[in-house]
C-alpha cells in the first residue's frame, strides 16, 4: 500500500488484518526484538508491534543494518506456527517504510518472500514506489491510497468538533485546517487537538496552528536568507541537530526547508534548489549520517543565493 502521509495506509492495513484474523489481531503487544549482527559479537535491537497471528515493524529505523533484520525477522515469523493453522496457515509481517529501505534490504526481501511464502504473507507499505526495486513491485499488487480530499477532511473534522462540543468551529476553519495539513488526515487532527488547547472554545475565524518544529524550520530558512557564511553555517547545523534528535524525520525536514527557502526566494532560483534538494534527498537513503546531506544542501543553497545576490548588484 502506499500514498501520501496521513492518507490511511496503515487504517487500512488494520482493517484488513481484522477481516482476515477477527478481533485478536488488535491484542497486539510492543516486543524487543534481538538480532545477532554478522561477524560481530553485539546485537541489534528492534521494536515490533506484534499479535499471535501477525508482527509490524519498520527494519529501515536499524539504518545500514536493514538488512539483517528483513531476513532475520523474517525467518523467525515464517518458521513459528500460527495458533489457528488449520483456518489460516499462515502468518502476516508488514513492514513500514519500505522506501526507506537500502537496495541491499530491499533485494533481501525479495529472496526471503520467495523462499517463505507457503508460511507467511507480507503487506509492505510506503509514501512512494519510487524507491522501491522493481523485483518487489513485480511480486506484490500495488494499491494506491489517495489522499482524503478537502471535503472529506472538512466533514472528518467537523464530526470530531461535534462529538468533543467545540461549538465554535465552522466548516471555514476546518476548511483552514484541511488546507494547512496539506490534506494529511493525521496532522489535520492534530491541528485540531492544538487550536482547541490553545483556545479552549475556538471561536469562529481562528487560525491553525503550525507544529512547533514547522515554525523551528521556517526560522531556519530566515536565518539562511539573512546571512550566507560559514559561521550562519554552524548556527543552522546546531539547529538541524535539535530538529534530528527529535525524530523529525531527516527526508521531512529536508523538504519543508526546501519548501520554507522556495518561498523567500527569487523565482529563477526555484529550479536550481529543487534540483539540488532532490540530490540530496536521494542521498539520505545511502549513507547513515542524515546531517550531513543536509547541512551539504543549505551549505548549496547559500552559495547558489550569494552568486544571485553578487550578480544582482553587478
Amino acid at each position: 500500500m502506499y500514498g501520501s502521509n496521513g492518507a490511511g495506509k496503515k487504517t487500512r492495513i488494520a482493517a484488513l488484518l481484522r477481516q482476515i484474523f477477527g478481533s485478536g489481531v488488535e491484542k497486539a503487544r510492543t516486543e524487543h526484538k534481538s538480532v545477532s549482527l554478522p561477524n560481530r559479537s553485539d546485537k541489534l535491537e528492534i521494536v515490533c508491534l506484534v499479535s499471535n497471528f501477525h508482527i509490524e515493524l519498520t527494519p529501515a529505523d536499524a539504518g545500514f543494518h536493514d538488512r539483517v533484520i528483513v531476513q532475520e525477522v523474517i525467518k523467525e515469523i515464517a518458521q513459528s506456527r500460527p495458533v489457528d493453522a488449520k483456518i489460516h496457515p499462515f502468518k502476516v509481517v508488514v513492514m513500514h517504510d519500505v522506501d526507506r529501505l537500502s537496495r541491499g534490504a530491499q533485494h533481501a526481501l525479495r529472496r526471503t518472500m520467495e523462499r517463505y511464502m507457503s508460511t507467511c504473507r507480507l503487506i509492505l507499505c510506503c509514501n512512494s514506489t519510487g524507491k522501491v526495486i522493481d523485483a518487489l513491485h513485480s511480486r506484490c499488487l500495488l494499491l494506491r491510497v489517495p489522499a482524503p480530499t478537502t471535503e472529506e477532511l472538512v466533514a472528518v473534522l467537523l464530526a470530531i468538533a461535534a462529538k468533543e462540543q467545540l461549538t465554535g468551529f465552522t466548516s471555514e476553519t476546518a476548511e483552514l485546517v484541511a488546507v494547512a495539513s496539506e490534506r494529511n488526515a493525521r496532522r489535520a487532527i492534530l491541528m485540531l487537538e492544538a487550536m482547541k488547547a490553545r483556545y479552549g472554545q475556538i471561536a469562529p475565524g481562528a487560525q491553525p496552528e503550525l507544529a512547533d518544529w514547522q515554525k523551528h524550520v521556517a526560522a531556519i530558512a530566515a536565518d539562511i536568507m539573512r546571512e550566507q557564511s560559514p559561521n550562519q553555517l554552524l548556527a543552522v547545523r546546531a539547529k538541524l541537530y535539535e530538529l534530528l534528535g527529535h525524530c523529525v524525520p531527516a527526508s521531512l525536514l529536508l523538504r519543508e526547508l526546501c519548501d520554507s527557502l522556495l518561498n523567500k526566494c527569487d523565482a529563477a532560483l526555484a529550479p536550481a534548489i529543487v534540483e539540488h534538494a532532490a540530490a540530496f534527498e536521494r542521498r539520505l537513503g545511502d549513507g547513515s549520517k542524515a546531517i550531513i546531506h543536509i547541512e551539504a544542501f543549505v551549505a548549496r543553497f547559500m552559495s547558489l543565493y550569494k552568486r544571485f545576490l553578487l550578480s544582482s548588484f553587478a
